[in-house]
């Protein structure tokens, strides 16, 4: 399973800090045992090899005992082979076992494509486990991005309150009036709204992500990471035509569409295999014993012992004319194969579509995350002239307001850039592997 693909820059470089935190290893492992979907394919996988091991216990023999007891009253056949005017009853005992020696290969053919079935449901559930990992590690990565908003909101407090705290000193020292202070407060509590809404941001990631794990009790749910620099420091991989090179040899859903075909070519075969003639052989075992009312009967043993029968025969089946059903089964199969070689085809390009779309996209995000990083030395820097003005008081507190603001929303679009190029590059690996 490629787990570890996605799971590898993630896991978490120490401890735990506590027994409510999990790293992404353990959410996607707590997902794969709780999703319905997957263990439902995981049921549907033991019934293909259910099916594949009938298919093989097809070339046994089959062995079969019988046992019959009849009465019969009125005229009946005695022992001396003329009817007459008496009751009796009659038991038989006999196995027989019968195995087919050809049939036109249709047995083969079977086992064949029972095989393919379960290459292809094995393939569906490891595509099941796939999109499970993607959607783990999306909602992981939403809460790592939630909580860095959440720590810029604190950042931005902390700053106010310094601020405020110098300001409350110059006014209490009679070097500013005590007005000066009101629009800091303003924006003191501008910045603790966006700190309760970035709380409730972080508790609906965590809920979308514990629902996605289906935990019952997620109360004190919470994840620990590594930083997500270190998902992103190897760049976008290879090109698109390499990435889709190694996925039509790599992914599940290629494979599955090809041991479907497979599957159908077999069905075309085991079609034709009702053209040929069956041979079949069989061995029969009987005995038996006969009891007439009102004359001298040998014991049961003795007439069980004497009435043994034993026989051994050959059947040959040889088609004639069956109204053309053969045929039409035949031409069937042959659609059907031709349909799953058209899948193929289709699950190609659309996994082609997957693989540029997500090139292109992690480009994106690419660019965008290194526009940021160049936004935040700017913002940077322009805060600061700010502060200083401010300090100096050369600049109102609006103006410094009008600084951080634009510093904030800056912070808040690196923090999404640098999440969602994380996101695309895991999307890039996952369809490259």
């Amino acid at each position: 399973m490629r787990t570890s693909i996605i799971i590898a820059v993630f896991c978490s470089l120490s401890a735990m800090v506590s027994a409510q935190q999990y790293t992404l290893e353990e959410c996607i492992n707590i997902a794969l045992q709780n999703n319905v979907n997957i263990k439902q394919q995981e049921l549907n996988k033991a019934q293909r090899h259910i099916a594949y091991t009938q298919a093989r216990n097809e070339l046994l023999p089959s062995v079969n005992a019988s046992a019959g007891q009849n009465f019969i009253f009125g005229r009946s056949i005695g022992l001396d082979n003329t009817y007459q005017n008496t009751n009796s009853s009659q038991t038989s005992l006999g196995v027989g076992a019968n195995i087919t020696l050809f049939d036109g290969l249709r047995m083969k053919h079977n086992i064949d494509a029972k095989r393919a079935d379960l290459s292809a449901a094995e393939a569906d559930l490891e595509k099941f486990k796939d999109d499970m990992e993607i959607s783990v590690a999306t909602a992981f990565l939403q809460v790592l991005l939630q909580k860095e908003l959440l720590q810029i909101a604190n950042e931005q407090i902390q700053l106010t309150d310094a601020n405020m705290n110098r300001r409350k000193e110059l006014i209490k020292s009679g070097k500013m009036a005590q007005g000066e202070i009101y629009e800091l407060e303003a924006q003191r509590a501008r910045e603790e709204q966006n700190k309760v809404q970035a709380e409730s941001n972080l508790k609906l990631a965590l809920l979308d992500l514990a629902q996605i794990m289906e935990l019952d009790d997620f109360s004190n749910f919470d994840v620990s990471a590594p930083p997500v620099e270190s998902i992103i420091s190897e760049g976008v991989p290879l090109s698109p035509f390499d990435i889709f090179q190694t996925a039509l040899l790599t992914r599940p859903e290629i494979k599955a569409a090809e041991y479907r075909w497979q599957s159908s070519e077999k069905e075309v075969l085991m079609a034709k295999s009702q053209l040929y003639p069956s041979l079949s052989f069989g061995a029969n075992f009987g005995t038996g014993y006969y009891n007439m009312s009102g004359r001298p009967n040998d014991s049961f043993n003795k007439q069980i012992r004497n009435n043994m029968s034993n026989s051994l025969g050959f059947s040959l089946r040889i088609p004639i004319f069956n109204k053309f059903q053969t045929r039409d089964n035949i031409r069937l199969a042959e659609l059907a194969a031709a349909n799953n070689q058209l899948e193929i085809d289709k699950v190609k390009i659309d996994l082609r579509k997957r693989i540029e779309q997500a090139y292109q996209n992690a480009l994106g995000a690419q660019s965008k995350w290194r526009a940021t990083q160049k936004s935040e030395l700017s913002g940077r820097e322009a805060y600061r002239f700010a502060q200083e003005k401010f300090d100096n008081g050369r600049a109102n507190p609006y103006e410094l307001f009008q600084a951080k603001s634009s510093l904030t929303q800056t912070l808040s679009d690196q923090a999404q850039a640098k999440y969602e190029y994380a996101f695309r590059l895991k999307i890039l690996e996952l369809l490259k592997n």
